[in-house]
């Protein structure tokens, strides 16, 4: 092998390692820089995590307090408290309504997928948690709806004797938070305000 073809191979080398190594310098800039942005987002994501718990527990404690109220107001003869569980599901946070009735944490009555849950507590605590979870929603609505709730025989299976208490709730609500209620009811004990009768 003559010396001008060792010199060729020599050059040709030399051009691939200086573009290689051009280019490992360029990607080096360019993993620096991808870093640097995902240190940023990572840093703006733990931000915004703070902020969305920090927004779940006070709505939490809001929604809390309201259903709980209503709970208490309705069922004088029970202590039943309502809180919501948060979990962090396929990277968004879910939650869950959970009942406590005596200090004992009930088995998710809400779930309509197990039967024997709903059955462990009567249907009108069931339907005075849901109303009052929809008057949370019409009340921490932002930006802020009409404060209209429209129902159809929203307690049917409220017991008669619970039935003042829900009066009084509907009544409390109202007064509390500028809600108007328009309800749909053959139970003369829930009837109040304006009366229409069909």
């Amino acid at each position: 092998m003559s010396i001008e073809s060792l010199r060729q191979r020599v050059n040709k080398t030399k051009t691939n390692y200086d573009l290689a190594l051009a280019q490992f310098r360029k990607e080096t800039k360019n993993l620096i820089v991808v870093e640097e942005r995902l240190k940023d987002i990572k840093e703006a994501q733990h931000i915004t995590q703070t902020v969305a718990q920090t927004i779940q527990q006070q709505a939490h404690k809001k929604i809390a307090r309201v259903v709980t109220a209503c709970l208490q107001t309705v069922f004088t003869d029970m202590d039943y408290k309502f809180k919501l569980k948060f979990e962090r599901k396929r990277n968004r946070t879910e939650a869950t309504p959970v009942l406590i009735k005596d200090g004992h944490e009930l088995a998710n009555p809400f779930d309509k997928t197990e039967k024997d849950n709903r059955s462990s507590e009567s249907g009108g605590v069931l339907d005075i948690a849901g109303f009052t979870c929809q008057v949370a929603a019409i009340v921490l609505s932002k930006p802020p709806i009409r404060p209209i709730l429209i129902m159809d025989e929203p307690f049917k299976s409220l017991s008669v004797e619970y039935q003042q208490g829900a009066r009084q709730m509907i009544q409390m609500l109202a007064k509390d938070f500028g809600i108007q209620f328009i309800m749909v009811t053959h139970e003369t004990q829930l009837m109040m305000g304006k009366v229409v009768e069909l």
